[in-house]
């Protein structure tokens, strides 16, 4: 749509975001992934026991998985568990079963419109994939939270002991969850998270022993649970950092004291500011992240525009004097930014073993991002060699205290 064709110019690209009542929510379908083998199970026996299967049956999926998994699936203790939405209305048959069969008491985990598995990538098809960990029970900790603590309230574990660190899954349609992740992240003792917002056309169902829905739920461990985790981002900023001189929720006015429409037809030149559907299609806002000595920043979908006022609005609520940049989504910078963080997290493993991996991963890269054959799955394992792997594609994800857009994270359990 031309600029000139309306005062009020909404603009829809796939992505997340969050709506007009401040709701996150994902705005486009991945597309269908087909192909890719299945693997085998590997044989080390330091590594966590795994399994991942796609049928229109889920009992012939799991099936399937518990196969893969093989007998040392009986010596575990937590599972993680990560299931496509079509199986959604089955997750309580499906955990049932699976507690049954494999004797692994505790679970936890979440539905998504794709999830992931070693280097295989089942993108809006039935399937299922889980990893079972050894950890002590002692040792780590099931929540379900709906409400933010009193400020310093700390979560233990075992015999009291402060939890350090925490793997969290969100429901999108919860009030406030951005504010929800902060505080929950502030009651770790390293004041750390990773996880991800589950993705669904149905409810968003998360796992915590059962099946649970709103606000976050997961595990959190103590510090004698050895993990390394870094983000990646899939967006990268094609101008310089600008100061919010007014705004109010997520409209913003004026951008470095001129009207903020005016900069952004600045930035994305003459070609795209004539066509701005177009141009939400893979401009978006990146927020610096206050007191961060890497750069790091968050990034927010463009949701509208006012032709007449000269106004933006976003994805997120931001106030005067506050930085931001536009971005572009790009695939060779999301590859090459991809590569870094595996390089650093190898540096931070060492020579430890990685037992098992987390992968969270956003709903707009994957195929449509990196390309097909579970390219972006299979860098991971090209550059940290194979170790069970699984997660998915999430509305969101999260990373120390914040919600992060169009990122994938990465978090190993290593050997102590």
């Amino acid at each position: 749509m031309d600029r000139s064709d309306g005062r009020v110019l909404p603009l829809r690209a796939g992505g997340t975001g969050m709506d007009r009542q401040g709701r996150w929510r994902w705005a486009g379908r991945s597309p269908l992934f087909t192909g890719h083998r299945w693997g085998h199970a590997l044989q080390d026996e330091r590594l966590f026991p795994y399994g991942h299967a796609r049928d229109a049956d889920w009992r012939q999926a799991l099936t399937a998985a518990l196969e893969m998994a093989g007998p040392r699936v009986r010596n575990g203790t937590l599972g993680f568990l990560y299931v496509s939405d079509a199986f959604e209305s089955d997750l309580p048959e499906i955990l049932s079963a699976l507690r049954k069969e494999s004797g692994v008491p505790h679970w936890t985990g979440c539905v998504g419109i794709g999830i992931c598995a070693m280097a295989r990538e089942y993108l809006d098809e039935p399937a299922l994939a889980f990893m079972v960990t050894d950890f002590p029970e002692a040792e780590f900790r099931l929540f379900d939270e709906m409400e933010p603590h009193p400020s310093g309230t700390s979560l233990t574990v075992g015999a009291g002991r402060p939890a350090y660190f925490a793997i969290v899954h969100g429901d999108a349609q919860t009030p406030d969850l951005p504010d929800l992740v902060a505080d929950f992240a502030g009651r770790m003792s390293s004041g750390f998270v990773t996880g991800g917002i589950s993705s669904s056309r149905a409810r968003n169902a998360q796992i915590a022993d059962k099946v649970v829905h709103g606000g976050l739920s997961g595990v959190a461990f103590s510090e004698r649970v050895a993990i390394a985790t870094r983000l990646t981002q899939g967006c990268s900023p094609i101008g310089p950092t600008h100061r919010i001189a007014e705004a109010k929720n997520n409209v913003i006015a004026r951008l470095d004291d001129r009207p903020a429409l005016d900069v952004f037809y600045d930035e994305i030149g003459d070609i795209l500011s004539r066509d701005l559907q177009r141009a939400a299609g893979f401009i978006f806002v990146a927020l610096p992240v206050k007191y961060d000595d890497r750069g790091d920043y968050t990034v927010r979908n463009l949701i509208g525009v006012d032709i007449d006022r000269k106004l933006l609005a976003i994805g997120e609520y931001v106030e005067s004097g506050q930085a931001l940049m536009f971005c572009k989504r790009d695939g060779a910078t999301a590859r090459e930014d991809l590569g870094r963080m595996l390089v650093e997290i190898g540096r931070l493993a060492g020579r430890r073993a990685i037992r098992g991996g987390l992968y969270f991963s956003c709903l707009g890269r994957g195929e449509s991002l990196f390309g097909p054959d579970s390219a972006e799955l299979r860098m991971i394992q090209e550059n940290l060699g194979d170790f069970p792997l699984v997660g998915f594609f999430a509305n969101g994800e999260i990373s120390h205290d914040k919600i992060y857009g169009y990122t994938g994270v990465l978090t190993l359990f290593l050997d102590a």
